[in-house]
């Protein structure tokens, strides 16, 4: 199996920046998609940002456009969010995935197995 494990959440103020990152143990994660996925208090799961497993397509919600980026290093079996411009908003917490879930937005697609991280908290101050 594979374990995914993040680093990079905190407190921040509105108009910063902060870098989620994701080591995924095994190769299998370099041949997954992978994604980042957040859910706030009351609010469904949503996908933030998901690259496919070569780097070589991107999907982001509209709501992070511009201000997010996603991308990883294979050699490093790493994933990474570069947030900017955060906002009270994107308070969650943040969730790596790589497989089953990722594999919705972005190749390949239809993967067997479905890996989470444990989640790290992402609070953004007004």
């Amino acid at each position: 199996q594979v374990q995914l494990v993040e680093s990079g959440g905190g407190l921040v103020q509105a108009g910063g920046s902060l870098r989620l990152s994701c080591a995924a143990s095994g190769r299998t994660f370099s041949t997954y998609a992978m994604g980042w996925f957040r859910q706030a208090p009351g609010k469904e799961r949503e996908v933030v940002a998901a690259i496919s497993w070569n780097g070589g397509s991107t999907t982001y919600a509209d709501s992070v456009k511009g201000r997010f980026t996603i991308s990883r290093d294979n050699a490093k079996n790493t994933a990474y969010l570069q947030m900017n411009s955060l906002k009270p908003e994107d308070t969650a917490v943040y969730r790596c995935n790589t497989g089953k879930s990722s594999g919705d937005y972005v190749p390949p697609r239809g993967i067997p197995v479905d890996y989470w991280g444990q989640g790290t908290q992402v609070t953004v101050s007004s």
